[in-house]
């Protein structure tokens, strides 16, 4: 009697481990599992081997499929980095932001006194350093890209190289500005300004006023060297806004 108590209290023991061990592995053998692991992995093999052959017979069509659209009006697709035909996206300043440095011209408020701090420095060096152009509005920076895109006869990457597309200028900022020698007005918006006596104040001097050069030669935007364009990164909110032209130009 002691010993049927004793196997039935042991195959209840036995029963109540048995509980314990997951379905999965009570339900199925050592063998079995040993070969449905070697089968789940050949199977896995077989379908990731079909999949990566897809994407390479279907790997043209699928980068189409996710590349950026077209522009309206443009020939061109934004980039990668969010850039078109060689420039960054740029939204437009707030008129509240705004402040008159000249009739006509306006910049944001502190690379307004910035610059006109700039142009008394330079004065006192007996330098005529001139403002051609400060913040353009995003529907301006449209005429002078597609206006005169058209009356020129080009296409939209020879117009892209001496202009930005609107949405996509420095000016529109408010943080950056058209240079000019006062003395040598035929130098205006020419590569030749780099050999006036303001261009070369302007690469000693600029940085203590926080403009820096936005398109050297050969910079990595791919935009035409333009020694009079100059941008203003002495704030924050500068600085964020030109971060990405800044980790392209350090690459």
């Amino acid at each position: 009697m002691e010993r049927r108590q004793g196997r039935r209290d042991s195959r209840a023991a036995a029963a109540a481990r048995s509980e314990e061990i997951p379905v999965a592995r009570r339900t199925v053998s050592p063998a079995l599992r040993r070969s449905g692991g070697r089968q789940a992995l050949v199977t896995a093999t077989l379908v990731l081997t079909a999949v990566g052959g897809a994407l390479l017979v279907f790997r043209q069509p699928l980068a189409r499929l996710l590349a950026p659209p077209p522009v309206a009006g443009l020939a061109a697709r934004l980039g990668a980095d969010g850039r078109l035909l060689g420039h960054f996206p740029y939204g437009e300043a707030k008129a509240t932001d705004l402040m008159a440095i000249a009739p006509g011209l306006e910049l944001q408020r502190d690379a307004a006194e910035s610059l006109l701090a700039m142009q008394r420095a330079a004065a006192a060096d007996g330098v005529d350093l001139r403002v051609l152009s400060a913040f353009r509005s995003i529907a301006l920076q449209k005429h002078l890209f597609f206006d005169v895109k058209s009356e020129r006869n080009q296409s939209a990457q020879e117009r892209a190289q001496v202009s930005a597309p609107p949405g996509f200028s420095e000016h529109s900022t408010g943080y950056a500005v058209d240079l000019g020698d006062g003395r040598v007005p035929a130098s205006n918006l020419s590569p030749s300004f780099e050999r006036t006596e303001a261009y070369a104040w302007l690469q000693a001097n600029a940085n203590r006023f926080h403009f820096h050069l936005s398109f050297p030669a050969g910079n990595r935007q791919g935009v035409s060297y333009e020694p009079w364009h100059w941008r203003f990164e002495g704030s924050a909110e500068a600085l964020q806004t030109f971060a990405a032209a800044q980790r392209l130009a350090s690459r």
